[in-house]
């Protein structure tokens, strides 16, 4: 029996992540570089350590680029891009059930919880998580299982009894090694990327694909 529910945020909850790399790759294009998404998928779901997007073009290819100049205009660029995004189908209804439910309802975030806040107050879902991990508590980021074992002690519930939702293989690989099952819903970006979690995951476009009595009952 599921007795909690865990969610990502970006990607997941509301799609910030292909804008993201929409800001980033017209921006590289206006160097005259070409991101793949095979690039940039190695910072999706996880820190930059991998791939730094904001770095590269200059510690790598050693463009004279204003670092500050760059990182106001892919900020800028995302901020415009964002402004077409809402929450993800699904997400809503998950939440309302998982509370008419019982269940303890968390977030576990790679990102800072700044960023977190700032959005989950602009969607008005700032009072849907009992518990909310972010970068901020922890040494490693997804895919180290760190966030989702912090978030399951803080519910006070055991691996098992939880249900991780995730967009991305980074986010999925993690929740797997934290020992929870895993909904995998990609969004436009992440759709494109491998996936190799199976055990315990669910797949679908959204979460309106994913029939939630099934998830309660932990039939994974």
């Amino acid at each position: 029996m599921i007795k909690a529910i865990i969610f990502d945020f970006d990607g997941t909850i509301i799609d910030t992540e292909t804008p993201w790399y929409y800001a980033f790759r017209n921006a590289y294009e206006e160097h005259g570089v070409e991101l793949s998404l095979e690039q940039y998928s190695e910072c999706v779901g996880t820190s930059h350590h991998a791939f730094n997007p904001y770095e590269y073009l200059m510690t790598e290819l050693n463009l004279p680029i204003d670092k500050e100049e760059f990182h106001r205009r892919i900020h800028n660029d995302h901020a415009r891009l964002m402004e077409q995004q809402g929450i993800r189908e699904g997400v809503l209804e998950y939440l309302e059930a998982a509370k008419a439910a019982g269940m303890r309802i968390g977030l576990a975030s790679s990102s800072r919880r700044k960023w977190i806040d700032r959005y989950l107050s602009q969607l008005k879902l700032a009072d849907c998580f009992e518990v909310i991990c972010t970068a901020d508590d922890v040494d490693q980021v997804k895919p180290d299982p760190a966030l989702y074992k912090m978030a399951v002690k803080g519910l006070g519930v055991k691996p098992e009894e939880a249900v991780a939702i995730e967009d991305s293989p980074n986010g999925a690989k993690a929740a797997v090694a934290a020992g929870l099952a895993c909904i995998i819903v990609p969004n436009a970006l992440t759709n494109l990327l491998q996936f190799d979690e199976a055990e315990r995951c669910k797949y679908g476009q959204s979460l309106m694909d994913i029939d939630f009595n099934e998830v309660a009952a932990g039939r994974f």
